[in-house]
């Protein structure tokens, strides 16, 4: 059993199972004895990008398509799977003066709640049909079972971590946007995201540190179409891990960008677009990198990374993830000593 509760974590133990080596065969009438090995608990966690589901994603939703089902043996096979939802799911609002405004319609809620434990709702669309339209989204998103982080009814909920626990297990998801429009932001007392301002992020991860075994903080961040972090998402990321986050996985730049270590931890800058129609609205040169995007999995224990690789997605027309077969994902590791190769596009 699973029990969910904000400013919670998530665990689901690996088993590792210990075989023999070569052909040698105990001898005759010796007693071989195996002491038992305690293996501590660990989790697979998986981290897609932006999951945007109106235009052409929500016109196949709308028709029955499933987004979600071509991926759906590893993000149900996974102890936590956690997305970015981008956009307003609601059916009230007026569209907020600005290029892009993405609305979904409240049959979203039933495919994220199959396949992901929790979203993160901190992001430049949250708000892109009022204040209402973002309160209507959390409500729905409740009542069809999504828990969700990054964002609330009031700056307290919206900087309160979410916290899943499974066997024992504590990880605590922190969500930030720092991408405008800032009036997005949580008020004292009305509904936004959480916005990243720096102090108040150290502050977030202080308070929930010692109430988690993991803590992992999802920021949306960065310049769009751009393969490689901005100065400021390094300084940050840096900032977070030194204040006690594990684990920070970005999104929001519309194509991957690198991963690296910092002090043991891991930073994935951005993952790309996971479900979005990006690809109709940029020029030739970007069109294949904004229909690729990296499927983050990772598994942790209470000390932190234990092993990581990432699983590439192409968009199809619908702007729904198709696994690449046969290409292995362009960064991993089994142990966290050792990066890889990062090849962006």
């Amino acid at each position: 059993m699973c029990r969910l509760k904000r400013l919670g974590g998530i665990v689901l133990p690996l088993i590792l199972i210990l075989a023999g080596c070569g052909d040698a065969k105990p001898t005759e009438g010796v007693l071989v004895s195996h002491s038992a090995t305690v293996v501590p608990p660990a989790v697979t966690l998986l981290f897609v990008g932006d999951i945007m589901l109106a235009r052409t994603p929500g016109q196949a939703l709308a028709r029955g398509d499933d987004p979600f089902a071509a991926f759906g043996p590893q993000l149900q096979q996974a102890d936590l799977a956690v997305g970015n939802l981008e956009c307003a799911v609601a059916t009230v609002g007026s569209r907020v003066p600005k290029l892009y405004n993405f609305r979904c319609h409240p049959r979203s809620v039933a495919p994220l709640a199959k396949y992901f434990g929790a979203v993160s709702v901190a992001n430049n669309h949250a708000g892109d049909f009022g204040r209402g339209a973002f309160a209507e989204e959390l409500d729905l998103l409740t009542k069809g079972g999504v828990p969700y982080f990054g964002g609330g009814h009031d700056a307290a909920e919206a900087h309160s971590a979410l916290i899943v626990e499974r066997k024992g297990l504590k990880i605590g998801l922190l969500g930030y946007d720092e991408v405008e429009l800032r009036s997005y932001e949580a008020g004292r007392d009305t509904p936004g995201v959480a916005w990243s301002d720096d102090d108040q992020v150290m502050a977030d991860i202080a308070a929930v540190r010692a109430k988690v075994d993991l803590l992992v903080v999802y920021p949306h961040w960065g310049l769009e179409y751009h393969f490689q972090p901005s100065d400021r998402q390094r300084a940050l990321s840096r900032k977070m891990i030194d204040a006690g986050a594990d684990l920070v996985v970005g999104s929001h730049p519309h194509v991957t960008e690198t991963a690296e270590y910092y002090k043991g931890r891991l930073i994935v800058y951005s993952l790309g677009n996971f479900v979005f129609d990006d690809f109709l609205d940029v020029g030739p040169s970007l069109k294949e990198p904004s229909r690729t995007s990296w499927v983050l999995r990772v598994t942790m224990d209470r000390t932190g990374l234990v092993t990581w690789d990432t699983l590439i997605a192409r968009n199809d027309d619908s702007g729904f993830p198709r696994p690449v077969h046969g290409t292995a994902g362009p960064c991993g590791a089994r142990e966290s000593q050792a990066i890889g190769q990062c090849k962006t596009n």
